[in-house]
């Protein structure tokens, strides 16, 4: 006797079987509670972020970044429309708002200009360690934050190395130190953090030959970063988890396959200011290279001490990048990604303060990171007296991040912030580095629209006159050196 089971049979023998099983499991109780239905609380939740972003928020509502700054980063990327109309659609009278104050006659830009044709070319204004036997001068005043290979994936991080030689700006390697990925052309600061990976010995210590093996056999290695902390954990190392820890991120980074890799909170190359100073002048002499610092900021009296020392002996960083708090590209805990470190535009203030109360601002090349990578932002960063700006998330957004916000997880749905290799092979390095390139050209062209509109042929030229903020209900504004108690000191152009 022949008897045909129908397909929906099955189905109901498998839900039946879910069902027996939610009830009698005791691990979750949305599922005991309601056999099946529970499951869809479960998988709404697994796409929460993507689903809000696309659905549930408005233009300017969401973080860290909102569905308006992502669409102008994306258009931009791909080379669309990135334009706006029908005026602006946001609150202009809500306390902080950012005026941007153009000049009666904007700069005049004409064909017997050198740079009439290179509109999207913007170098920084300042060349870094002109004492150094090889100074640096970027070709970019906007550039790659620090993002270790391992923390993204090795095609982001070639799609990235791509776009920079492309765009002509550096690529900071992050803490994970430099790899193959990091050579496909582009320029490349070296950071050094507290593991000291790809500079360390056998037992994790740093090591000073293998530092000046790995600058002399890689020409692209361009300036050292010297890694205190931070924005998004300051005070409290890197993490790898072992399950990414494969053979090649081991042999980069001299560390165990499999194992969690746990950076130390702190150096054990110095315990000091003075200390720290002596190791920035003995990596730049064995080197060549220009030595800088990477910091968040909280507490300001060890800053002041940095800022004394240097003036006394005359030694110390070439540069210093300040991260704020709201930076981060990777995993880190809730607390200190959410409290611990001051915001940008307060970091940043504090540290120039102390450096131009001891002369020292002209000497230093500010670096600014931690959200500044749409034109807006950066005009008001180069007002307060950077002289470049990183960008992290900004870049991972142009080559196909859609901010699933998955990037401790080693889950990431387009392949850049994952070693898993399905994940990773949607990613194609050839495309996405032209993406990147197209971020990058166009916000530099607008920046530098921006300081012509403003009568500037530079953004190094802008002052805390020329940005003013809203405070709100009283109806007023008030321009940077108000609200942050300064004034940058003029930065020279000596012109394209």
């Amino acid at each position: 006797m022949n008897f045909d089971f129908p397909w929906w049979g099955y189905v109901l023998v498998v839900l039946f079987l879910i069902f027996l099983r939610d009830i009698f499991q005791k691990k979750h109780t949305i599922q005991h509670n309601f056999p099946l239905v529970g499951h869809i609380r479960y998988f709404l939740e697994s796409f929460g972020p993507e689903l809000r972003q696309y659905i549930v928020a408005n233009n300017r509502e969401e973080l860290p970044f909102n569905r308006q700054q992502r669409t102008w980063i994306y258009a931009s990327s791909k080379t669309e429309n990135n334009m706006q109309g029908f005026g602006t659609d946001q609150d202009i009278h809500e306390p902080g708002y950012v005026f941007i104050k153009p000049a009666m006659m904007p700069f005049r830009l004409d064909e017997k200009h050198p740079s009439f044709k290179k509109t999207s070319y913007c170098p920084s204004a300042k060349i870094v360690g002109p004492h150094r036997q090889k100074p640096y001068h970027p070709q970019s005043v906007v550039n790659i934050s620090a993002m270790s290979y391992g923390s993204l994936s090795g095609a982001a991080i070639t799609s990235l190395n791509l776009g920079a030689q492309m765009a002509g700006c550096y690529h900071n390697t992050g803490e994970g130190g430099f790899s193959s990925y990091h050579a496909k052309g582009g320029d490349v600061v070296l950071n050094i953090g507290t593991g000291y990976f790809g500079v360390r010995d056998e037992n994790g210590n740093f090591s000073l030959e293998k530092l000046k093996t790995l600058t002399s056999k890689n020409p692209c290695i361009k300036m050292l970063e010297l890694k205190l902390s931070q924005g998004a954990k300051p005070g409290k190392g890197g993490m790898l988890p072992g399950k990414k820890v494969t053979q090649e991120i081991a042999d980069i980074r001299g560390v165990a396959v499999g194992k969690d890799v746990v950076s130390p909170a702190y150096h054990t190359a110095f315990v000091d200011i003075p200390q720290m100073i002596d190791f920035i002048e003995t990596m730049a002499n064995a080197t060549g290279l220009p030595v800088g610092l990477k910091s968040a900021v909280g507490k300001l009296d060890m800053w002041e001490t940095l800022a004394q020392k240097m003036k006394e002996t005359g030694k110390g960083p070439d540069f210093i990048t300040i991260d704020g708090g709201e930076g981060g590209t990777g995993a880190a805990p809730r607390a200190f990604a959410d409290h611990v470190s001051l915001p940008w535009v307060y970091a940043f203030s504090s540290i120039y303060k102390i450096f131009q109360k001891y002369g020292l601002e002209k000497k230093i090349v500010f670096i600014g990171s931690g959200k500044l990578g749409l034109p807006e932002k950066a005009i008001m960063a180069f007002a307060m007296g950077v002289d470049m700006i990183n960008v992290a998330r900004e870049a991972m957004m142009s080559i196909g991040c859609i901010q699933a916000q998955k990037c401790h997880t080693n889950t990431c749905p387009v392949g850049i912030a994952t070693n898993n290799k399905w994940l990773e092979s949607g990613l194609n390095p050839e495309l996405k580095s032209v993406r990147f390139y197209n971020y990058l050209k166009t916000i530099n062209k607008e920046i530098l629209e921006l300081s012509h509109a403003c009568g500037y042929e530079h953004p190094s030229q802008f002052t805390m006159e020329d940005i003013e903020i809203s405070m709100g209900d009283n109806n007023r504004t008030i321009p940077l050196s108000q609200a942050y108690g300064y004034q940058k000191t003029e930065v020279v152009f000596g012109g394209f």
